[in-house]
């Protein structure tokens, strides 16, 4: 259940700040609203950098765990 809701807080996280991106996109809302938003879309960028941080390393220990770590997968940060 805990890892349901990780995901869909993440899943959650990216649907709000692609909401965003579209409104600022739009130019049809206000200054200090547009301000408001994209402080906002900061902090739900932060927060999914931070998860697919998070499962970047669980994967990376569960290859070491398996022994079969690869150097591309070591040396590629686009996950």
């Amino acid at each position: 259940m805990e890892k349901n809701k990780k995901k869909q807080n993440f899943e959650k996280a990216i649907e709000e700040l692609e909401n965003i991106v579209e409104k600022l996109e739009s130019g049809e809302i206000n200054l200090e609203e547009s301000i408001e938003l994209y402080e906002k879309g900061i902090e739900l960028k932060n927060y999914c950098q931070e998860k697919l941080k998070e499962v970047e390393t669980k994967i990376k220990k569960i290859k070491l765990k398996d022994g079969k770590i690869s150097k591309e997968i070591s040396k590629d940060k686009s996950f």
